[in-house]
């Protein structure tokens, strides 16, 4: 069941006021585990709060208004005070290319406030959640020894979402904002990040995930793309589409910062993206982008071997499983354009 239609009607609150929270650790540590994973609360709680947002924003660009709760704004603030951290530790010179040292200063300093910052975003009822939330917020910025970041990182930042609304913090009514407004500044975040400090895509360079880095703004961004009046899938590859709509729509935002740091031909360097162009509608693009990150993420052990399990995100057994998502998948990739 999703935590956003799980909550109690008087307080919004999913977990009660006598919730004990913990640390959270790893769990997962063979291939064999990955049977627990799938039938387990985390994996329900967070495959079902992807697709309840997921319909939130369906048809609503990134500057649609939408209510936002304290919290929310509240969070917004501690990334732009990140992202000024970040300003304020620029790159060390250093001989080799990718992997700037200098990243491990701005993690260090996250991790050193980021209690104290939590707390100031949180009310005062809710300060006992915070050793389990920090724990997914600061995972959320990539790994400070390997300076990379991956789809697993992605993930630990939106069961920080997902935490947020479980515990009451985040409001019924934020949905849309949590994904248009507080994940779309985390992106920004992440992706400044990965070009101040040259970080590397965690992985085989980025076998997990549609791009490099990012995997989930393409399924929550083409949801914002359903029913558009103008832009097909086969159009995002289309310059002057990416210019006109990059700032409103999550899935051009992905498309246009891709294309800023990488050259040649699209086809050749986003070869699993230019297939997706190749779908006749928004809708199959969701829904196959769904499925594919249940194959390709969820489903992979290099990428949940790193996610940690407490008691907001449990490797109890879910008693009530997921809805299976039926509709049919990506259609087969087109011939290339040139």
């Amino acid at each position: 069941m999703s935590v956003l239609k799980a909550t109690n009607s008087k307080n919004n609150i999913v977990v009660g006021n006598d919730h004990e929270f913990i640390q959270p650790i790893k769990v997962i540590k063979t291939p064999e585990d990955m049977t627990r994973w799938e039938k387990s609360e985390a994996y329900c709680e967070y495959l079902g709060f992807i697709l309840a947002l997921n319909d939130a924003v369906r048809g609503k660009a990134l500057n649609a208004e939408c209510s936002q709760s304290t919290v929310v704004v509240k969070t917004i603030d501690l990334l732009n005070k990140f992202d000024q951290w970040l300003t304020e530790i620029p790159p060390t010179e250093q001989p080799q290319r990718f992997g700037n040292k200098s990243f491990r200063t701005w993690y260090q300093k996250v991790l050193d406030n980021s209690v104290d910052e939590l707390k100031e975003v949180l009310p005062d009822n809710l300060h006992k959640a915070v050793p389990e939330l920090v724990a997914y917020f600061c995972e959320g910025f990539g790994n400070a020894t390997r300076i990379d970041y991956g789809t697993g990182h992605e993930m630990a930042f939106i069961m920080f979402l997902c935490c947020m609304f479980k515990i009451g913090a985040f409001l019924p009514d934020d949905k849309v904002a949590v994904v248009n407004k507080v994940f779309n500044r985390y992106l920004e975040l992440v992706r400044r990040l990965q070009i101040v400090y040259r970080m590397e895509p965690a992985g085989s360079h980025g076998v997990w995930s549609l791009d490099d880095y990012q995997f989930v703004p393409f399924i929550w961004g083409s949801a914002q793309l359903m029913g558009h009046s103008r832009i097909e899938p086969k159009d995002f590859v289309n310059q002057g589409i990416i210019e006109s709509f990059s700032n409103q729509y999550m899935f051009l935002g992905c498309i246009k910062f891709i294309c800023s740091v990488k050259t040649g031909l699209f086809a050749e360097h986003s070869n699993q993206l230019w297939n997706v162009s190749a779908v006749g509608n928004w809708s199959k693009v969701n829904t196959g982008l769904i499925r594919m990150y249940k194959a390709e993420v969820l489903a992979k052990f290099p990428v949940i071997q790193h996610v940690l399990f407490g008691s907001l995100m449990s490797m109890n057994p879910a008693p009530i499983p997921v809805r299976e998502i039926r509709s049919p998948p990506v259609n087969p990739p087109a011939p290339l354009r040139k």
